[in-house]
């Protein structure tokens, strides 16, 4: 009781100072610790949360860069298939039109040497019936004053008989 004494205290006023304490205490306790903590427990919960979605963000945009570089690679491998596909195509396409316009031409060059063959077997005709004429008409010249009308013919008609049967022949070229 000393202790009291030394620090100046009293009995019946420190039981009301306990009790003034431990009213002020639990009020305190009551009205402010307990919403104090819910607030500051809120506030914990929502910055975690907010850690939480900032992080499911990072890794949603590395799996989309991922996703990006996959698409990319895809679409270049795609354009790299349809690049040598066309050229492919391109290719077949050459060689077939080149194909075809030396079947033409071949067929162009085949019409003309029959167009030429014909022409040529044409003249032939018209040069040995010209011959025959001429032949027929220097044989009678020739003739005129040798021989009768009647030998004339004969004769005439022998020769040009001759020439027609011996003709004019092609030659190969």
């Amino acid at each position: 009781m000393e202790i009291f004494k030394i620090f100046g205290l009293e009995k019946s006023l420190l039981f009301f100072q306990i009790v003034n304490f431990l009213i002020v205490a639990f009020i305190l306790k009551k009205f402010l610790y307990n919403p104090l903590m819910k607030m500051l427990d809120e506030r914990k919960n929502k910055i975690d949360k907010g850690l939480k979605d900032a992080e499911d963000a990072r890794i949603s945009l590395e799996n989309a860069a991922q996703e990006r570089q996959k698409i990319l690679s895809a679409a270049k491998a795609d354009a790299d298939a349809l690049a040598a596909s066309s050229k492919v195509s391109l290719e077949e396409t050459k060689e077939k039109l080149t194909a075809e316009a030396k079947n033409r031409s071949q067929q162009i060059i085949d019409e003309a040497k029959q167009k030429a063959d014909a022409e040529f077997e044409s003249m032939n005709k018209r040069i040995g019936e010209m011959s025959v004429e001429i032949a027929g008409k220097v044989v009678s010249q020739t003739l005129a004053g040798l021989f009768t009308d009647d030998e004339k013919l004969k004769i005439t008609a022998r020769a040009l008989d001759r020439i027609k049967k011996g003709g004019y022949e092609k030659s190969a070229n």
